[in-house]
């Protein structure tokens, strides 16, 4: 058996749930959790305490993946594409610092592909790109209840209004990337 080539990304998109969802269905992705990370405050943050915006820390998931599969580039090309990098601290209806557009990156050469992909796609948007990228911190995994939680509650509003719309999208898009 083949020796997998496992690594880690972590990223922000807004909600959770909806990068989360979005992961769950692409090719190399070994593991995904809901977390919180880039804050001000020691210690363990709730949800709650997150939902205030007072924390500093974003909704962020981090993931395990199989860089023989995808890589690090693939992966932030599609986290790009599926929710809007130009508008600050917000997506849609989640306004807040928590719901920023981030790239932690774990190495140098982790930030220099987000850089350069930031970079590159800038010429796709209409705005400018406002997608952070700065080094991982602590990561702390969310609650029980926001784990997989779009495959737990597909048909609570939510769901169907945000996440099922971006998931049409990365099918569309990446159809050759997904499971």
């Amino acid at each position: 058996m083949k020796n997998k080539n496992i690594q880690t990304a972590t990223i922000g998109g807004g909600c959770f749930w909806c990068t989360e969802a979005v992961f769950q269905e692409v090719r190399g992705i070994e593991t995904i959790v809901s977390g919180y990370t880039g804050g001000t405050v020691p210690g363990k943050p709730t949800y709650r305490e997150i939902c205030s915006g007072l924390t500093g820390h974003a909704e962020v998931i981090q993931l395990t993946f199989d860089a023989d599969i995808i890589s690090f580039e693939e992966i932030l090309v599609i986290f790009m594409a599926t929710h809007d990098p130009t508008t600050l601290n917000r997506q849609g209806a989640d306004v807040g610092t928590q719901y920023r557009s981030v790239i932690f990156y774990h190495n140098e050469t982790q930030q220099q592909i987000a850089v350069a992909v930031v970079k590159q796609l800038a010429e796709y948007y209409d705005a400018p790109i406002v997608t952070e990228v700065s080094a991982a911190e602590t990561f702390h995994e969310a609650e029980a209840e926001h784990q997989d939680y779009y495959r737990r509650n597909t048909q609570q509003g939510y769901c169907n209004y945000v996440i099922t719309p971006k998931l049409t999208k990365l099918r569309k898009l990446f159809a050759d990337k997904l499971k």
